[in-house]
């Protein structure tokens, strides 16, 4: 391997850790994504991750249900520390040393977020889990992950998703669908490309973060999208 990032932010989907299933988490899923984040920080790549908690809950989609959103949001950032629990504990039996450190404070669970000891952590060559989205509601996991990116330092923000890319319409749906290889944060903003919450990519933009859109599917996903191989998107 030959990463071209020293640090970089994971962002998962809570949908991706699904599988083939309609809910939930499937554990070879999970074990494999553990796998692959290993060898990447085996290699001497410094990672963050933020997961997000689709697959148990979603706050704004419950919120138009008519659920009070602030409450929906606590929900959904409750899914992602379950989710990063989950990761930590897959990553942990493959004897890779990782904490969780939550924008809620849940003592009992895992640690509460603190800058200074999130930079510990990492000088330890420890992976990080963000969970708890930022503590706070009306913002997505996205964005959460733009936040710690820019905390961190991070070299860059891959985003794992279950295309390989940003397109300019969902090409599971549309056959015609044009993927870029490249596209500039104001195009994602004017263009309204459905990649990341305009929050997300304006921070990004802000603190000079480029974003990599890849696939989370196939053996060495993460590895090539570290090392710039195989197919994706940048966003710069």
């Amino acid at each position: 391997m030959k990463p071209i990032y020293k640090r970089i932010l994971l962002k998962l989907s809570g949908e991706g850790l699904m599988g083939d299933k309609a809910f939930g988490m499937s554990a070879e899923v999970i074990k494999d994504l553990a796998a692959q984040i290993k060898k990447v920080h085996d290699s001497g790549v410094e990672v963050c991750i933020v997961v997000g908690g689709g697959n148990i809950f979603r706050g704004a989609k419950e919120a138009s249900k008519g659920m009070n959103r602030t409450v929906a949001d606590q929900v959904g950032m409750l899914a992602t520390v379950m989710n990063a629990l989950y990761i930590q504990n897959a990553l942990e039996t493959i004897g890779t040393q990782t904490r969780v450190l939550s924008g809620l404070s849940i003592p009992q669970v895992c640690e509460t977020y603190m800058y200074r000891r999130a930079l510990r952590h990492l000088e330890k060559g420890r992976i990080i889990i963000f969970a708890g989205g930022t503590g706070n509601p009306y913002f997505t996991t996205d964005t959460g992950a733009a936040l710690r990116a820019s905390e961190m330092q991070c070299d860059a923000l891959l985003k794992a998703t279950q295309v390989d890319g940003v397109y300019d319409a969902d090409p599971r749906k549309n056959n015609k669908a044009k993927r870029y290889d490249a596209v500039s944060y104001d195009e994602v903003i004017q263009k309204n490309l459905a990649v990341m919450d305009l929050t997300a990519v304006s921070l990004a933009k802000e603190n000079q973060i480029p974003i990599v859109v890849f696939s989370q599917h196939g053996e060495k996903a993460l590895e090539n999208a570290v090392c710039g191989k195989g197919k994706f998107t940048i966003i710069k």
